[in-house]
């Protein structure tokens, strides 16, 4: 009896000791689990700073900053002012851009074409006389932004053409020359026009000297476009010439082909 007495004591002393050390396991578990020695949003922000730092690192030894373009090209339109203008080549080019990183630049420029229409007999306005050749000249001062592709996946002839897209924000100031016809004045106008395309930029040298071909399609609009000067007359009145050609108006968009060399530091 005394034996028994002895081991239910026993066990009555160790029990206690094993539930408490049950109950201490999770607590110092989950103690474990809940200690972090930093704050994972900060450490996500100073991962996020470390890489852009190298980012800036690598472009500041690798990248261009700024880049001087002078080129020729060719300017043409659509629509009824396609039909009517014989473009005078080449059209002339002037820009600059600034590097924002890799990948992005904005640009400042110029550009500047002839086109020619020749009307050989009086319109519905002109009645009396023949118009003849009108020159027609256009300045456009742009500000742009160009972007260019990511070529790492791609292969090596199309990493080194350098291949971007390219955005304008445009104004083409307009003059109108009647060079057979005296009488008439000089006409002048401007309108707002935005240009989209696309080009590529193959290096002469890295960091140095590169040649670019940009190819872009203008939206503008024209102080003129709507104009019925140049109607044709069908029905003229008697003893006045006779018109066998003419335009309703001189809608139309602009496309140009344009080649540059460029000057990098």
């Amino acid at each position: 009896m005394m034996t028994l007495l002895r081991v239910i004591l026993a066990l009555t002393l160790l029990m206690p000791q094993a539930l408490w050390a049950q109950q201490d396991a999770p607590d110092d578990m989950m103690d474990d689990d809940l200690t972090i020695e930093g704050d994972i949003f900060n450490d996500f922000n100073e991962d996020l700073e470390a890489t852009q730092v190298l980012e800036d690192e690598r472009f500041y030894r690798y990248g261009r900053f700024f880049q001087a373009m002078v080129g020729l090209g060719l300017t043409t339109f659509t629509g009824n002012r396609g039909r009517a203008y014989e473009d005078n080549h080449p059209t002339f080019h002037l820009s600059v851009a600034f590097f924002l990183d890799f990948r992005a630049a904005l640009t400042l420029g110029l550009e500047y074409s002839k086109h020619t229409m020749f009307l050989d007999s009086s319109t519905a306005v002109y009645t009396d006389e023949t118009i003849g050749a009108i020159e027609t000249s256009f300045l456009r001062p742009f500000v742009g932004f160009r972007y260019y592709v990511d070529t790492t996946d791609l292969g090596t002839a199309i990493t080194y053409s350098n291949p971007h897209f390219i955005a304008r924000l445009e104004y083409w100031y307009q003059t109108n020359k009647f060079i057979d016809n005296p009488t008439i004045g000089d006409q002048e106008g401007g309108g707002l026009g935005i240009g989209t395309g696309v080009g590529l930029e193959f290096p002469i040298e890295l960091k140095v000297s590169y040649v670019s071909v940009e190819l872009l399609y203008h939206q503008v609009n024209f102080f003129d476009k709507f104009t019925q000067d140049y109607r044709q007359n069908p029905t003229p009145e008697p003893g006045k010439p006779a018109s066998t050609n003419g335009f309703d108006d001189l809608r139309g968009a602009a496309m140009t082909l344009v080649m540059t060399y460029n000057f990098t530091w």
